[in-house]
């Protein structure tokens, strides 16, 4: 196999709480826009959160025949119709063998919808009103498959299962299937549908998740108010191909993904480590392959996520890696801050962002940053976007289990 061949990014689909296309989620990233909500998807007048960041107006029959949709989960739905745009943005249809063409979605939790529906059923119905569509709609591989039939990828088609850095590790292990000649093409992203009961639950009873009632009190990363994270859905996909075949065919180029940094942490479940090496790690990963210099202007989307340990021990990681005076330098802003945390989606809707920031040469920022965290002192470019020249950008995600994911991403 060839080795460290270049990857562009010639096509890109979103389906987010900001908006359900690039071009509206983009608008409202960088112009602050919140898409934090009162949750609508199930009854939460008894929990504690009762705010989540939901897909709105969604209709899946804009990219599925009724057969699919009746035969899918939601977090299915959300990545084929991300990667239904994605693939027409790029016009990549008939230019690569099926061959050469590979499917990497990631999940960090798959079709838990379909779970406590069918779960439910066995428990008031008996077992043999459980659907026998149970399965397939509920396991984790499913939205890469169901990808991978529509448009005959007939390389790998797998999901990168790795918590909140699942959409992350999914793009980055793109990344390495074309730089090593193993694909030409490979639809990459992330998907998450968690807005359920028993998911909320979950998060509630483990303290994870904010309790608070106002949109623009709740998801406060790098404030000292912050109190947890607000959960989050949507799907977001990346074409990413092999740069020679993609300036061959005359593609758009968004970009260019350079680096990729994956670590664990081997520490805790649920917990980072507290001197934040294997954050550190993988953004020294990333940027060693991107041809990081000191006289980059860097641009990083952080995981920030508003939880209290997060934050701070995601702030040592940026100064471990790049050092104290270049990550002052650096702009940094975590666009949770509008989207809530999306899960396994939130590496590909960051990932997004840093490619339209080096493109239009804006960085979106943190909003509802009032009272910066003296631990988190960076330049979290609070609450209004700022123009700047970025040269390098670079996309953190962390997630349970100890994962950690870094992107790294440069204009052409």
């Amino acid at each position: 196999m060839s080795e460290n061949r270049r990857v562009a990014v010639t096509g890109l689909g979103a389906v987010t709480p900001v908006g359900n296309s690039v071009a509206e989620a983009w608008e409202s990233i960088k112009t602050g826009k919140n898409g934090i909500a009162p949750i609508t998807l199930f009854d939460a007048s008894e929990y504690k959160a009762k705010l989540a960041s939901e897909v709105k107006n969604f209709d899946p029959y804009d990219y599925m025949e009724k057969n699919e949709i009746l035969r899918s989960d939601r977090y299915a739905q959300l990545a084929v119709a991300s990667a239904a745009q994605a693939v027409e943005d790029s016009g990549i249809v008939g230019k690569v063998e099926p061959e050469k063409m590979a499917v990497q979605i990631g999940t960090g939790i798959g079709g838990i919808r379909t779970f406590e529906i069918e779960h439910t059923k066995l428990y008031e119905k008996g077992a043999r009103r459980v659907s026998p569509l149970f399965v397939p709609m509920m396991i984790a591989n499913m939205a890469a498959g169901l990808i991978a039939i529509r448009y005959n990828c007939q390389g790998s088609a797998m999901p990168s299962v790795t918590a909140c850095a699942s959409g992350s590790n999914a793009i980055g292990e793109a990344l390495r299937m074309i730089r090593h000649g193993y694909a030409d093409v490979v639809i990459a992203g992330g998907s998450e549908a968690p807005i359920t009961a028993s998911a909320v639950a979950g998060f509630v009873n483990m303290q994870a998740l904010s309790t608070a009632t106002d949109p623009d009190a709740a998801s406060l990363p790098f404030d000292r108010r912050r109190s947890g994270f607000v959960i989050g859905e949507g799907s977001v996909t990346l074409i990413l191909e092999e740069y020679e075949h993609a300036v061959k065919r005359g593609a758009k180029i968004y970009g260019e993904i350079c680096g990729y940094g994956s670590t664990c942490d081997a520490y805790h479940i649920t917990a980072p480590h507290p001197e934040a090496r294997g954050g550190a790690a993988a953004m020294v990963q990333a940027m060693r392959e991107a041809g990081y210099s000191e006289e980059d202007t860097v641009y990083i989307n952080a995981h920030g996520t508003g939880t209290p340990m997060n934050d701070v021990v995601e702030t040592a990681a940026i100064k471990k890696a790049l050092g104290e005076d270049a990550a002052r330098r650096a702009l940094v802003s975590s666009t949770k801050s509008m989207t809530g945390h999306m899960l396994g989606a939130a590496g590909a809707i960051e990932a997004l962002v840093c490619l339209m920031s080096l493109n239009d040469g804006i960085v979106p920022p943190t909003i509802n940053l009032k009272e910066q965290d003296e631990a988190c002192d960076l330049n979290c470019v609070p609450n209004e976007a700022v123009k700047a020249d970025i040269t390098l950008a670079l996309s953190n995600s962390l997630g349970f289990g100890g994962h950690n994911a870094c992107l790294a991403f440069r204009k052409v």
